[in-house]
């Protein structure tokens, strides 16, 4: 991705890969909570059939639109369309509780244990972009709520960050070397996904992106750890067409998403 153009493409795609890194890191040393509703602000969705789904489909938004995107976008319709039986949340994870390190908290008691207490068999993460480090993350600490986890160019690590693993030769041969658990979240995540994630097939963990997305380098990092059959590239960038070109070949059966 760093081909091409010449120096200025180059350092174009570094700060577009950095901005959601700058942006967490600015909320949270500023200690902006303020605004983090508690509970966190859900949407729901409920299923057009006339059985009660036993499966839910929670929604994890970027950085920019809003929880509204998914049905604004098409994205819920689409699960209607294809038959899939589910009911939908959409809980307003802005970037706010990424700041405050209060995400997995809220999602926790405002969205997973309500789902699990109205007797939900599976429930399903679907992260896009910064909801897809929020889903990891989630995943993480609760891999007993979660069935499977659906990332869609997810936002991994810094360029940098990301570099220090391509020059170890890749993810498995990488060491996080000493760090604050909670704190080093790069550290933290990676090498979580390393020693629990890669070659573990029951953690359910599926991953699409665009060849051209500007945080592709981390895609390709994390795909180097899930099985083949788990990973979709298609032609596209960070945008919502790809997201929802994504989306709709996860629930219409590619990579053996759809049950």
């Amino acid at each position: 991705m760093t081909h091409g153009s010449g120096g200025g493409k180059r350092r174009g795609i570094i700060r577009r890969a950095t901005v959601l890194l700058t942006v967490l890191w600015v909320v949270s040393s500023s200690g902006c909570a303020y605004f983090n509703n508690r509970p966190m602000d859900v949407l729901a969705y409920k299923n057009p059939g006339a059985a009660p789904a036993s499966r839910l489909i929670v929604f994890l938004r970027g950085i920019g639109g809003s929880h509204r995107s998914f049905e604004e976008e098409g994205l819920v319709a689409d699960v209607w369309a294809c038959g899939l039986s589910c009911d939908i949340v959409a809980p307003n994870a802005h970037v706010g509780y990424y700041g405050d390190r209060s995400l997995i908290d809220r999602l926790k008691k405002d969205v997973i244990d309500p789902a699990r207490a109205k007797g939900y068999a599976e429930i399903w993460l679907v992260g896009f972009s910064m909801g897809g480090l929020g889903s990891l993350l989630y995943y993480m600490d609760h891999p007993e709520d979660i069935a499977r986890v659906y990332l869609i160019a997810p936002f991994l690590g810094a360029p940098l960050f990301l570099a220090q693993i391509e020059a170890a030769g890749g993810p498995r041969a990488w060491e996080p070397g000493e760090y604050v658990y909670g704190v080093d979240w790069q550290q933290m995540l990676w090498h979580w996904l390393k020693e629990s994630v890669a070659d573990h097939p029951e953690k359910i963990v599926y991953l699409g992106y665009g060849a051209g997305d500007p945080y592709a380098r981390g895609h390709q990092l994390l795909a180097e750890l899930l099985p083949p059959e788990r990973v979709v590239v298609i032609e596209g960038g960070h945008d919502y067409l790809t997201f929802k070109t994504l989306w709709k070949i996860f629930i219409t059966g590619a990579g053996q998403a759809k049950p």
